[in-house]
């Protein structure tokens, strides 16, 4: 799997647990709506995080990780307050709170850059 691949199965690993886990997002009532909000907040975030593009396109040292996911965090946090506006306009998502913001783009980013970091063994012979 190339880098876009790993960033954007990052992106919906990252919405899914995010709205999984946060008390303060609500994705809806249904199994339908669930799964149209995951796939509006994914491709909000696959779009915008394409756009303004911010992360590592291979392994990098602790120092640039860090850097990286502080910036992404920023664009992420940005997002997802977007997304706690234009979410009920689109979808049944609901971001509730600053908290949530928060904690919903920490997440998101973590297993972003979770999956961006990790390579099979034939990339990086290769390298």
């Amino acid at each position: 799997m190339d880098d876009q691949g790993r960033r954007k199965l990052g992106i919906l690993a990252g919405v899914g647990l995010a709205g999984g886990l946060l008390p303060g997002i609500t994705l809806g009532p249904e199994t339908m709506d669930v799964a149209l909000s995951v796939l509006a907040a994914t491709i909000v975030l696959v779009v915008l995080t394409q756009v303004i593009y911010i992360g590592p396109s291979a392994r990098v040292p602790l120092p640039a990780l860090l850097a990286f996911g502080l910036a992404g965090f920023v664009q992420d946090a940005l997002i997802w307050w977007l997304l706690s506006w234009l979410g009920p306009k689109i979808s049944e998502l609901r971001v509730d709170g600053l908290a949530t913001i928060l904690l919903a783009a920490l997440i998101t980013r973590a297993t972003l850059l979770l999956l961006s970091q990790l390579s099979p063994a034939a990339e990086t012979a290769e390298d």
